[in-house]
């Protein structure tokens, strides 16, 4: 990881193992079946309808990690997996999840649920042991926690700018008041961005926070996470001067979303 001087390479965790689901948890879609004359068709053979409109304009790329919910039916209507149903939503990378899945995010934006009818040649191909046919999903994309923010090109008029030039924005409150100091050893997810919208580093792509020091990561890292309390999720735009200093990539200002789990 370039934060402590090296680049980890970006490991993407695939789709969970089917989870023994209750049917009676989740209504069966009642065009499981068939999908309706108003579905959308794509050149792939995948059938999608928009079950509620989302609130942003960002779609997923092939590279990005989303946090979606989801439930998932054969043709017969027998449910086979569903986030739902284990109460808690999924975190997966485009490129590792089913092709038709994949295909049916990219259409999407941040608070759409869409329904999909992916046809076993986008779905499981006919492997032994995983559902035969055509498959349905509904998905709520909840969130692009990878995709690169609106901001990342500058921070925003409302952000808080400390005398160093770092600037920073809390995405969602921690709780308690103790920070970090650069004794402490801190665990944490993050992605970072260059300003022109390039991931370049992110634990949420390897699927496990990281720990490490508070005295070996960049300037801008220490000076940001000391503002900062456990469970609280900023944002900082870092200038050069306080990132890599010009001396290797990725150059220019940074922009990270740090979630601080735990000082230790």
């Amino acid at each position: 990881m370039r934060i402590l001087g090296g680049l980890f390479f970006l490991i993407i965790a695939s789709i969970a193992v089917f989870a023994q689901v209750n049917p009676s948890q989740v209504p069966t879609p009642p065009d499981v079946a068939v999908p309706p004359g108003d579905a959308i068709k794509s050149k792939n053979g995948l059938e999608s309808k928009v079950l509620k409109p989302g609130t942003s304009t960002g779609h997923p790329s092939k590279d990005d990690i989303v946090t979606i919910d989801y439930s998932a039916w054969t043709s017969e209507g027998k449910l086979f997996d569903s986030s739902v149903v284990r109460g808690h939503p999924s975190e997966m990378a485009l490129k590792n999840m089913l092709p038709g899945l994949a295909e049916g995010l990219e259409l999407m934006t941040v608070g759409e649920s869409r329904r999909l009818w992916i046809p076993q040649s986008q779905a499981f191909k006919g492997r032994e042991g995983k559902p035969k046919g055509t498959v349905v999903f509904d998905v709520t994309l909840l969130s692009m926690p990878t995709h690169a923010p609106d901001d990342v090109k500058a921070p925003p008029a409302d952000a808080e700018k400390t005398p160093s030039g770092l600037a920073y924005q809390v995405l969602r409150p921690g709780e308690g008041t103790h920070h970090p100091t650069v004794a402490d050893m801190v665990t944490v997810h993050y992605t970072g961005w260059t300003s022109d919208g390039k991931m370049f580093d992110s634990s949420l792509s390897r699927g496990t926070p990281t720990t490490m020091p508070m005295d070996k990561v960049i300037p801008g890292w220490t000076e940001g996470l000391k503002l900062m309390v456990e469970g609280e999720k900023m944002r900082l735009w870092i200038p050069e001067r306080l990132a890599y200093k010009g001396e290797s990539p990725p150059f220019g200002m940074l922009v990270f979303d740090i979630e601080l789990i735990k000082i230790q």
